[in-house]
């Protein structure tokens, strides 16, 4: 299960000792519904490993300010608290876990 990012909570995902994916979406974006799914397997699949977060822009907009989130869905993937790839638009699972098995 996709943990929620909320403009408080933030600091407490970036701080996993684990990789972090946070997939910003809204919803009433149709690329962002498509993706979900795959969000959601993800964080069943790589549960334990990797922690999946999901920020819906309209309720954290704080967050999507602070990393500059301009089109959704982006997928920010972070290790040790940094920012380490980025990607936007409804993209193919391959290309994500292609990142996170290159993160664990």
């Amino acid at each position: 299960m996709a943990e929620v990012v909320t403009n408080t909570n933030i600091s407490e995902i970036l701080a996993s000792d684990k990789p972090v994916m946070i997939d910003f979406w809204a919803s009433w974006c149709g690329p962002c519904r498509m993706l979900a799914p795959t969000v959601d397997g993800i964080a069943e699949e790589y549960a334990g490993r990797v922690v999946v977060a999901k920020c819906n822009v309209d309720d954290a907009d704080e967050v999507a300010m602070q990393f500059r989130i301009r089109n959704i869905p982006t997928l920010l993937f972070f290790k040790g608290g940094e920012m380490v790839n980025r990607l936007v638009g409804a993209v193919p699972k391959s290309e994500i876990t292609a990142i996170l098995d290159s993160l664990v």
